[in-house]
């Protein structure tokens, strides 16, 4: 029987289980702020959104501006000047060979224009390609296309019949790394895939896997030698959270397409991403109007969405906060080690600023009935962290303090002394 008591449907929510939702009514850094009175942590940077803070001063006051001058426009055939700015500015920071910059409006939607411009490059320059090459346990999104292109599993487990066929490589488990490249490889070799797509360093909601730069290298090395495009899907991975501003400059790797969302704006405003090489641009780029590249949604480019994205990418700029990275993953690090000796945590994991571990003696996957367990433990120590299932991933803002991750990391260890 439905118990109804707000019309509102949450997402990733099982309302059957989970009959209220805690209400929040303030953040401010780190910090949420509930209706009944409780401070809580951010963990997890609100869905992995939020670099700087929540309420950033100078994020709000951009914001501010610009809802009095100019809130809304029409993307085709107009521009203004905080898009430009932002363009401007990412073409600044990303990896080189990256030239055009296409706005959308989430990270599912940024994944859908790189899977478009990747097909309609191929379409354009008149050898049309339509498979794509994946990787295991990968996520890139709820939508039709990025359904199709992630791992199949709960997720999307009802939607089979609206999905596109892909070809999976396996993800690089330790040691087992040259399967991974070698069935790229093949892949590439002998289906002629348009493009392969991967999230750089981590997978996100796919258990928060990790894996070595050298591999992220030698994926792209694969993909020019065999003329397949090559699509970082940045979103959760970009700003700062692998230890530099995106994951694929630690393998020196400039993607094809690249395609950047949640800390975009700092964690303020809905805003995404995909940028691509110049002859991608270039491929339907002519006097025939049905080479035209036909996407778009009604907020393209939202302009004050893009006055907090400048805002957020103007502190990007300031040395104190690439330090402010560098910080927060030694302090990471030291909130994880005591783990790798608990015999009741197993593949205790980091990368950058982002930890990870597995509860041991309880049952696997994203379904583990530990997962909500544990999410209501976190949620009476005050604290924002939803578990992957077994897996419980910290992930906070950079402006946590080291007293905010004693405490977080405490309630972690007391969550297996409880559940275990």
């Amino acid at each position: 029987m439905t118990v109804k008591k707000s019309p509102i449907w949450h997402p990733f929510t099982q309302h059957a289980l989970q009959h209220e939702m805690t209400k929040v009514v303030r953040g401010q850094g780190a910090y949420l702020y509930t209706e009944d009175g409780r401070r809580i942590i951010d963990a997890i940077a609100s869905w992995w959104v939020v670099t700087h803070g929540h309420c950033h001063p100078s994020i709000v006051s951009a914001i501010q501006k610009q809802a009095e001058k100019l809130n809304q426009i029409i993307f085709a055939g107009h521009t203004h000047e905080p898009a430009e700015e932002v363009a401007a500015l990412l073409l600044k920071l990303v990896p080189r060979s990256l030239d055009y910059v296409f706005f959308s409006d989430s990270g599912s939607t940024s994944v859908e224009v790189a899977l478009k411009m990747a097909l309609g490059y191929w379409h354009n320059i008149g050898e049309p390609r339509s498979r794509i090459v994946v990787m295991q346990h990968s996520y890139h999104g709820d939508t039709v296309g990025t359904m199709s292109v992630g791992a199949r599993g709960v997720f999307n487990a009802a939607y089979g019949p609206l999905l596109f066929d892909v070809t999976s490589v396996p993800f690089p488990a330790l040691g087992h790394e040259q399967a991974t490249l070698d069935a790229l490889e093949a892949a590439c070799r002998d289906e002629n895939p348009a493009a392969f797509i991967v999230e750089p360093l981590m997978l996100g909601a796919g258990g928060m896997l990790m894996y070595p730069a050298w591999v992220l290298r030698e994926m792209k090395r694969i993909c020019e030698v065999a003329k397949v495009l090559f699509i970082a899907d940045e979103v959760m991975t970009g700003w700062g959270r692998t230890g530099t501003l995106f994951a694929c400059e630690q393998a020196d790797v400039s993607p094809d397409i690249a395609c950047y969302s949640k800390g975009l704006s700092g964690g303020s405003l809905p805003l995404a991403v995909t940028l691509c090489r110049a002859d991608i641009f270039d491929a339907h780029y002519s006097k025939d109007r049905t080479r035209t590249f036909f996407h778009s949604s009604s907020y393209t480019a939202n302009p004050v969405a893009c006055a907090a994205a400048k805002a957020n990418l103007d502190l990007w700029q300031n040395r104190e906060s690439r330090e402010r990275v560098g910080s927060v993953a030694a302090m990471q690090e030291k909130g994880i080690e005591p783990f790798r000796a608990d015999a009741r945590f197993g593949n205790v994991r980091r990368t950058g600023t982002v930890t990870a571990l597995d509860l041991i003696g309880c049952d696997k996957g994203y379904l583990a009935s530990s997962g909500p367990r544990l999410q209501a433990f976190f949620n009476s120590r005050n604290l924002l962290l939803r578990p992957l299932g077994d897996t419980i991933y910290v992930m906070p803002p950079y402006c946590v303090t080291a007293a905010d991750l004693n405490e977080i990391y405490a309630a972690i260890k007391d969550a297996a002394d409880a559940l275990v």
